[in-house]
């Protein structure tokens, strides 16, 4: 039997209860390679992706049982699963890597056995490890006519590993407006549409591109269905657009920009060897600013590959002329279609997801799928009820003034929709619980209403310069995390945190592109056979929450400093027997907890961090309130 079903908005387990999902993202070293180690700190092998092995990721299997028993000790019982098309298809078009589906199916097995809830998450960041993040094999990039060794010098992508010096925080999702890929991108969703001189072995550079990434996921679905705990599939991480829906090549298109931001026309130049004088942008806590302009100057490099030439000159995008001089000839080439404005999430990316589920389903017919769209999209493309069967939202949300600065300052905010500042601390948290609000509207553009899952979110544990890694003191990013967790309770949504990485270090936090995200350090696990040990800001991160309610959520609320919790629901009268379980973490209530229920009874079973309510039937709402049996100072 399922281990949970969708009913509307909600999730259900096979009792009918209401499920109230936690969990983590395992893990963010799952982006590279094991072998060779392919941490971005490091150049060495960095090209040779052909030859890599992705086995252990997210961790050896022998260390499998200490990892999944630590999050289950923080009540982290729901995972989404991260792979990369590359870990299954590196070696080559159709060459699948059998000895890492082997270990994936094995060490899901183990997920199993501890009782935990997977969806396997397909992940990508700016298309691939060399294109400066992970996710598509390298070779699909030489399939189109690149050559990666010249993304440095024609800045078609800015990547750790060949990056001289300090590598600026958070540069690396302007790889999405660099060549290389928004290129990808715009052939894999749209290029049957803007590319169509552009084909790969007789097949458009859409069909063949698309096709392999689904041969890639048949693999995992074919390997891993049969595993009690994985309940479905994401679609593609924060699938990006590409040029797809750029007004004006000539222009730098809305959003994040920092470091050198060449527009889409300036971008092609570049790979073509041309010299650009490219505005220069920075990141502050109160705000985006145009610091000046940098000349950009390949030196006689270029992006492609020797006999072959730029896909967007190919398809007329641009060309030189007469006058020996590039000039863009259709600024607006990637903006319409058939006379009407280019809609990027219902024209190109609903119908791929609906390939996805297709695939998907033609092996797991039981599985969820969980559809997640660009970080910063405006709206969800609309879904009929019958394409939205089976369907899960799973957008991301991140405080965007803390990731990208890497400074808390709980009384400045950004709201990531205007990316305006929001300043006050309350001011701060109501923003974030209107924004995560938003993802609950989004969701009913799906069908008319489907679940959500906040697929993820976090705190960088390096704030402020990683003074807590010399004090031991995480008081800010207890309070960063614990503003970000106040919204997702306020808005009683379900949750996967980005992330646990089993080997992050001070050093080199989760070891990609200088991030540091993972709630646990390995750094600090300083008593090995202590499962908290390693774990950061836990007093935020662990939490006490409804598991799996008798009826419907209204209320859920915790302040992590005094310990005090509040829930509060309306039971379901064809649920009548059934009990509403809590988790209730030692973390808090080590002393012991005082318990206040409004009718019913409860059984407190706390070192098994559990509370079981039998609510009385003659009353519709109900409310359970915690507290440490000890009062906090």
């Amino acid at each position: 039997m399922p281990t949970l079903h969708l009913d509307g908005q909600w999730f259900k387990d096979p009792q009918g209860r209401t499920l109230g999902l936690r969990g983590v993202n395992l893990g963010g070293g799952s982006k590279v390679p094991t072998t060779p180690n392919g941490a971005t700190h490091l150049r060495e092998g960095f090209f040779e992706h052909r030859a890599v092995s992705f086995v252990g990721r997210p961790f050896p299997l022998e260390q499998a049982d200490q990892h999944l028993r630590r999050l289950k000790r923080w009540g982290l019982s729901f995972l989404r699963w991260v792979v990369t098309w590359e870990a299954v298809e590196h070696a080559g078009a159709g060459i699948y890597d059998e000895a890492y589906l082997d270990y994936l199916r094995a060490v899901l097995q183990k997920a199993a056995l501890h009782e935990f809830t997977v969806f396997i998450d397909p992940h990508q960041d700016v298309w691939g490890r060399l294109c400066g993040g992970d996710g598509a094999p390298g070779w699909t990039l030489e399939a189109v006519g690149f050559d990666p060794h010249g993304f440095k010098a024609t800045q078609a992508a800015i990547t750790h590993q060949e990056y001289d010096g300090a590598f600026p925080r958070m540069v690396w999702p302007t790889n999405y407006h660099r060549l290389a890929a928004s290129t990808m991108f715009t052939l894999f969703f749209g290029g049957d549409d803007f590319a169509p001189a552009t084909r790969i072995d007789g097949e458009s550079a859409q069909a063949y591109l698309q096709n392999h990434y689904l041969g890639a996921l048949r693999q995992i679905v074919e390997r891993v269905q049969d595993i009690p705990a994985v309940v479905g599939y994401g679609t593609l991480n924060e699938p990006s657009h590409g040029y797809i829906g750029t007004v004006d090549l000539s222009k730098l298109q809305a959003g994040f920009k920092m470091h050198t931001m060449p527009t889409g026309f300036q971008s092609m130049l570049l790979g073509e060897g041309y010299a650009q004088e490219v505005e220069a942008w920075t990141v502050r806590p109160w705000g985006i600013f145009r610091t000046g302009s940098t000349r950009v100057d390949p030196a006689g490099r270029r992006a492609w590959q020797d006999g072959r030439g730029c896909v967007w000159r190919e398809n007329g995008v641009w060309d030189v002329t007469r006058d020996g001089q590039p000039h863009l000839l259709r600024p607006g080439h990637f903006a319409q279609r058939d006379g009407q404005p280019v809609d990027f999430e219902g024209a190109y990316l609903r119908p791929f997801a609906l390939k996805v589920k297709q695939a998907v389903r033609a092996i797991d017919p039981d599985a969820l799928i969980f559809f997640e769209q660009d970080a910063f999209a405006q709206h969800t493309p609309d879904w009929s009820a019958e394409q939205a069967e089976g369907v899960v939202y799973a957008p991301h949300w991140y405080d965007g003034a803390t990731l990208f600065t890497g400074t808390f300052r709980p009384w400045l905010g950004a709201d990531n929709r205007t990316l305006r500042p929001v300043i006050g601390r309350g001011a701060v948290q109501r923003s974030f619980i209107s924004q995560l609000a938003d993802k609950l509207h989004e969701a009913q553009g799906i069908g008319g209403g489907v679940p959500t899952v906040i697929g993820e979110t976090g705190i960088p544990f390096n704030l402020n310069g990683g003074t807590a890694f010399l004090t031991g003191d995480y008081r800010v990013q207890a309070d960063a995390l614990d503003m970000t967790m106040q919204a997702i309770e306020a808005n009683l949504l379900n949750v996967t945190l980005w992330n646990y990485a089993p080997d992050n270090t001070h050093a080199h936090g989760d070891g990609w592109n200088g991030e540091d995200l993972s709630v646990f350090c390995s750094d600090e696990q300083t008593v090995p056979d202590d499962l908290d040990s390693g774990g950061r800001a836990l007093d935020a991160l662990v939490r006490p929450y409804a598991r799996a309610t008798a009826g419907t959520p209204v209320l859920q609320r915790f302040a992590y400093r005094t310990g005090a919790y509040h829930y509060r629901f309306m039971h379901d009268p064809a649920l009548t027997d059934q009990p509403t379980e809590f988790y209730v973490p030692l973390q808090h209530y080590r002393d012991g907890v005082r318990v206040e229920v409004s009718d019913g009874a409860y059984d407190l079973d706390l070192p098994n961090q559990r509370l079981i309510y039998r609510h009385d039937p003659a009353h519709l709402t109900h409310s359970v309130r915690l507290w440490p049996a000890v009062p906090r100072p």
